[in-house]
């Protein structure tokens, strides 16, 4: 555990009421610190935020980011959703204040270990089923970060002998300082958020701070299919434990002859057969393999691995079953916010696949998406910001619908499918021009699906 910070009675500033912005806010505040925070949305946008920090005694500035505000700061903490290159955190940097992410400030207070996981696809679930992993195997297991809980509310019920799992993104990376996971998992890294990264370099560059304070006391988890995570391999401190779906490893996890099997210093053991997985799609693999690396070195054993991951089912908003009406299945993907992910949806189902594509552009490109769709789609329902570059980015190669909103595409994609096809939101693009979050858009998909449902129910009345 990194050295705790000590807040009672220094001036901190938080820039961005997300929902770790908030949380470090009242964190903070608990700590005895004077708390301010900083963001460019209204006050009308932020109602439902402002409240509660005000009855906790803290500051709140809407609208614009002071300079004032930040110069007179001891300690910044910055959300991630806040560019580490905004000019107002430049400039204080250049003064010497300390900015620090959220997840950097709750690696200070958190006790017990972390195992922290990150990648492009997957890291949702690798999370999601590590903890369950962990907890099944009778630790005191508490899981958060990029997914639902910011890592700041889970500090009051760490604990000394137990885990904390922790899903980052690039985002919370770029603002780390003493942050030194137990274990690092990278499950892949593909081009995704180029938009605010600048290049995939700079991107990878940000996803491999995740070793920067490793030591050879702690573990590295590895996809030996992706280039990137056999680069970080060559620089990082920690012993690295790999995974491959491919081929057989030297010390990690792999498949043979349809059984999880993994091997180390003891020998090999088999965990499970695949045909005991509940998760859809070859991609689902890797999760797996990366969780059950990170459970066997936590300590859990292999009946309590296998437990829990032939129980574990896909988390909300990846690859998640929605319903079935007349013959034809809908899933919801929203989580699919780059191209990479779409590809991952996209070989989850053989043929007939209606596909809604698009939302904020994050640099993307979608000429890697022809292939699969020409061999796999009916039909592309562009909707969003980024809909014309797809459409021209695909043009000829599927048969193309401008719907403009998600629910014009699930109605026209409903019209269109045949009994045995498959309509899936796997969008390749960030949700931000039109709904929160991603989770806001496959919680809208859903609702109109079951909408659809209800409508079929009555007409059958």
């Amino acid at each position: 555990m990194s050295q705790i910070l000590e807040l009672n009675g220094k001036r901190v500033l938080v820039v961005g009421l997300g929902k770790s912005g908030v949380a470090s806010a009242l964190f903070l505040r608990e700590q005895g610190a004077r708390v301010t925070v900083s963001d460019t949305k209204t006050e009308e946008q932020l109602k439902q935020e402002i409240p509660v920090l005000l009855d906790n005694g803290v500051t709140v500035e809407t609208g614009h980011h002071g300079e004032r505000t930040f110069r007179d700061q001891e300690v910044i903490v910055v959300s991630p959703g806040v560019p580490f290159d905004e000019p107002h955190l430049v400039q204080a940097r250049r003064q010497g204040i300390p900015v620090i992410g959220e997840v950097e400030l709750a690696s200070r207070h958190l006790k017990g270990r972390i195992v922290a996981i990150t990648g492009s696809n997957g890291k949702t679930t690798t999370t999601a089923l590590t903890g369950e992993v962990i907890s099944t195997g009778g630790f005191n297991t508490q899981v958060g970060g990029n997914i639902g809980t910011p890592a700041i509310s889970l500090v009051p019920k760490s604990t000394d002998d137990g885990f904390v799992v922790l899903e980052i993104s690039s985002f919370q990376l770029e603002t780390i300082e003493t942050f030194r996971p137990f274990i690092a998992a990278v499950v892949n890294v593909t081009p995704d958020h180029l938009d605010r990264h600048g290049s995939f370099h700079g991107y990878a560059a940000a996803k491999g701070r995740i070793f920067e304070n490793q030591t050879a006391e702690d573990y590295a988890v590895l996809n030996a299919e992706d280039e990137t995570c056999r680069g970080y391999a060559k620089n990082i401190k920690s012993q690295i434990r790999w995974f491959s779906t491919r081929k057989e490893v030297e010390i990690g996890a792999f498949i043979r002859d349809g059984h999880l099997i993994y091997r180390d210093a003891q020998g090999e053991r088999e965990i499970m057969p695949l045909s005991e997985l509940q998760l859809k799609g070859a991609h689902n693999h890797e999760n797996v393999l990366a969780a059950v690396c990170c459970g066997i070195l936590c300590g859990c054993e292999l009946q309590a691995i296998r437990n829990a991951v032939s129980q574990f089912k896909a988390v909300e908003h990846r690859l998640e079953y929605v319903a079935t009406l007349n013959g034809v299945q809908y899933y919801n993907d929203s989580k699919a916010t780059n191209v990479d992910a779409t590809i991952k949806a996209l070989e989850s189902f053989p043929s007939n696949i209606h596909i809604i594509l698009g939302g904020k552009d994050k640099g993307s490109d979608y000429t890697v998406l022809k292939p699969l769709l020409k061999e796999r789609a009916k039909r592309v329902y562009t909707i969003g910001a980024a809909a014309e570059k797809i459409e021209k980015h695909l043009g000829g190669v599927v048969d193309l619908v401008r719907s403009g909103t998600l629910d014009n595409a699930v109605k026209q994609a409903t019209t269109a499918a045949q009994p045995g096809d498959v309509i899936v939101l796997a969008p390749a693009c960030a949700s931000f021009d039109q709904f929160n979050s991603y989770e806001h858009r496959g919680k809208v998909f859903k609702e109109l699906v079951k909408a659809l449902q209800g409508s079929q129910s009555a007409v059958k009345a």
